[in-house]
């Protein structure tokens, strides 16, 4: 499959592009893993969705993963175990490439916290993260926007890591940004390293070039997507 490019937008994403992502709508409520209010039970109450801060986020039990998105609480369900092998290998390539050229960018992989907006309004957990600012990688979270992000498919979350994450990551600073989808083996890469942003979409029978590292570092997809054929076939 070749590569095609299918959108360039120059600086800032405006209202009109916005909303051919509905951003405006998907920001807000529903969302098939947006916690209704019943699933906040250890959370402040008088706070309601849309209203919610860090300090609610931090009220909530440790096995309870969510994300907080400008107020929101989404939750987020147990992955796949093919979702967590293909972020193991994706980290695991991208940390090789960046100790083979030593490097001072850090790979990482969910549960890894990141204040984006370093805000009391927003905490993610991006599936696959590097960060080249050390400064930004503090105990507890990632203060700030990563360099790059990969964020991998699921039914659960498609819809928010195609809008509201699209957006969310750009406007915080993220050089690039790519959606890992396994069912259809095709990876959408957002590249904002230069003054636009240019998308373009590769199948997975390609190694995708890591703009941020000057297209040197290219993730191979072949293996990760025979071993999941494999299982799925069980």
């Amino acid at each position: 499959m070749k590569e095609k490019e299918s959108k360039n937008v120059k600086g800032t994403p405006d209202e009109a592009d916005k909303k051919a992502f509905t951003y405006e709508e998907s920001r807000r409520p529903s969302g098939e893993d947006q916690l209704g209010e019943a699933g906040i039970q250890y959370a402040y109450r008088q706070r309601g969705q849309g209203e919610y801060t860090l300090e609610d986020y931090y009220a909530l039990p440790d096995e309870r993963r969510v994300e907080l998105i400008d107020g929101f609480f989404y939750d987020m369900a147990a992955p796949y175990t093919t979702h967590q092998i293909a972020s193991f290998e994706i980290c695991t390539q991208l940390s090789n490439f960046i100790k083979s050229r030593k490097g001072s960018c850090r790979a990482m992989a969910a549960p890894t916290d990141v204040q984006l907006d370093c805000d009391d309004r927003t905490m993610l957990q991006p599936d696959v993260m590097v960060v080249c600012d050390r400064d930004k990688i503090r105990e507890r979270c990632v203060y700030g926007a990563p360099d790059f992000v990969i964020e991998i498919l699921s039914d659960a979350t498609a819809r928010k890591d195609m809008t509201v994450k699209l957006w969310k990551y750009l406007d915080a600073g993220v050089r690039e940004y790519w959606i890992v989808d396994l069912r259809q083996e095709k990876v959408i890469v957002h590249d904002h390293t230069g003054e636009s942003i240019r998308t373009s979409i590769y199948g997975m029978d390609q190694s995708v070039p890591v703009q941020i590292f000057e297209g040197k570092c290219r993730i191979r997809f072949e293996e990760i997507c025979e071993e999941v054929r494999a299982i799925r076939e069980k």
